[in-house]
């Protein structure tokens, strides 16, 4: 792994989080394409970021991520006219968005909004699925039931059972 992506993996891993000056906190509301997000900041205003190349094969962000913003130079990218008004610095995983939540620096913003269902609800829900399964039925070696797939044709059946099993009654 080269030195710029392992340190970007160091820094990404760190649990402790203090916000610089012009840095918050925001959340994605979607992705535009070519690098750029629209991100919902703590005063519930709307804006597009930069998300920046050196993240592109290391770290992914989805709907209702929570990353920091570098926003100091917003007043002047608007006042020039530009629609991109601040830069992706550091993308939040989980685990720091559950510390940062117990802190004083989470916006109020996003204390009513269901962060949990942002981050990590794949991890719960297959987790939730698992505990349902086992409670139900032990007899399944705790595999999920199967699904049927709906973008296959069924094929026609030709025979039915009754008659191959009359016709093996009176071949005998």
């Amino acid at each position: 792994m080269k030195g710029g992506r392992k340190n970007l993996k160091r820094a990404a891993e760190e649990q402790s989080l203090t916000l610089q000056d012009g840095q918050s906190i925001m959340q994605v509301v979607s992705l535009r394409g070519s690098n750029l997000i629209e991100v919902l900041d703590a005063k519930d205003e709307k804006s597009l970021a930069l998300f920046p190349a050196k993240f592109q094969k290391s770290m992914w962000i989805k709907r209702g991520s929570f990353v920091v913003v570098d926003e100091s130079g917003k007043e002047k990218a608007i006042k020039d006219g530009s629609k991109v008004a601040c830069i992706v610095t550091k993308v939040l995983f989980y685990e720091q968005v559950r510390a940062l939540q117990k802190s004083t620096e989470w916006p109020e913003i996003f204390k009513s909004t269901n962060s949990d269902d942002a981050n990590g609800s794949l991890e719960r829900q297959a987790c939730n699925h698992e505990e349902n399964d086992q409670s139900e039925s032990d007899d399944d070696d705790g595999l999920p039931p199967l699904e049927a797939n709906i973008n296959r044709m069924k094929p026609m059946e030709l025979q039915t059972e009754s008659e191959s099993d009359s016709e093996s009654d009176t071949d005998s």
